[in-house]
């Protein structure tokens, strides 16, 4: 009798103590599924998600309180709500990238209809027959500008180097002086330009860079008027942009440099409302005109904006021919407008 109770007592003390195991292993395996599930990624947990969508699964997690939220994060959640969103406008991104090149393709198909050359510009690049002419921007005015009035001469070099870009006489283009708000303002604003081919930035004075013999300066109150342009010359442009406060003072520093000056034979063709001191970049894009229609009144009147009032002192249109380009229009020309001495 002895025996079969103390038989009885030892089965189930091995019983119980077996069971106390396997509750304990089962404890240590939901509690480490708890950690690993905390520590799961955000794109773990996206997949755990789509998994349970697709099974059915995510409606019945719904029901039970609290089981979302022990899983994903409030940010998580707005993370795979933004992937969700960003997976489902793809075919709207594309097809909206189609409209777009087929609206390009039909304007380029427009331009070519009415008779526009359509090149790259690579192909211009290659086309165009490099004039030997020099206009340097004489960027020492720095100190007596506005960092506002700075800005403004900014995009008049940026315009003046576009045109360069594209005409079919490129001149040879200098900067020269250039340092203090300017060099500031392009380094702040068009981090770009160092990479700016075919033109040669200076920070010394450009008679320094070039010949005393060679500069012309151009300059609205010079007396001479400029009847040709040299190739051989370095055309000098006062990078100033000051709405008249400094009156004369590109003439006067050519007088004190002891260099040839000279103006636009304006006066001969053309009558305007306003003064007849130009922008940096109209007189660039003049020489530029000049260059390839070898006609001073052509070149005025393909470059002079509308609100300088310009009409010919005969009365009559100027003459231009259909490859003429416009005139820019007041809206077009409101960024970089402001003229300089």
């Amino acid at each position: 009798m002895a025996d079969g109770v103390g038989s009885f007592r030892s089965t189930h003390s091995a019983l119980f103590d077996y069971v106390i195991s396997v509750t304990r292993e089962l404890a240590w395996q939901d509690c480490q599924e708890q950690v690993d599930r905390k520590r799961m990624s955000g794109d773990t947990q996206k997949e755990l998600s789509a998994t349970l969508d697709s099974n059915g699964v995510s409606e019945e997690k719904h029901d039970s309180p609290g089981s979302e939220s022990e899983i994903l994060s409030k940010r998580q959640r707005k993370r795979l709500a933004k992937a969700q969103q960003w997976e489902e406008q793809r075919e709207l991104r594309k097809r909206k990238r189609k409209e777009k090149k087929q609206k390009k393709r039909e304007e380029r198909q427009t331009q070519g209809d009415e008779g526009v050359e359509l090149t790259s510009r690579k192909r211009l690049c290659r086309e165009a027959e490099p004039s030997s002419l020099r206009l340097v921007v004489d960027c020492s005015f720095d100190s007596l500008m506005a960092f506002k009035d700075v800005k403004k001469l900014h995009k008049q070099i940026q315009r003046c180097y576009a045109e360069n870009r594209r005409t079919s006489h490129p001149v040879q283009f200098y900067l020269t002086s250039f340092g203090g708000q300017l060099k500031q303002n392009m380094d702040d604003r068009d981090q770009g330009w160092v990479n700016w081919k075919d033109i040669h930035v200076k920070p010394e004075h450009f008679q320094e860079v070039m010949r005393k013999e060679e500069l012309v300066y151009l300059t609205s109150d010079s007396p001479n008027m400029l009847k040709e342009l040299d190739e051989s010359k370095a055309y000098v442009i006062g990078g100033l942009v000051d709405h008249n406060h400094h009156k004369g003072i590109t003439f006067e520093r050519a007088q004190e440099l002891g260099i040839n000056h000279a103006q636009f034979p304006l006066e001969e063709f053309v009558k305007m409302n306003t003064r007849k001191v130009l922008a940096v970049n109209h007189v660039f894009e003049i020489v530029l005109a000049y260059l390839e229609k070898r006609d001073w009144r052509e070149a005025f009147f393909t470059v002079l904006p509308q609100r300088k009032g310009a009409v010919p002192l005969e009365g009559e249109g100027p003459d231009t021919d259909e490859d003429t380009p416009l005139k820019r229009t007041d809206q077009e020309e409101q960024d970089v407008s402001s003229d300089g001495d």
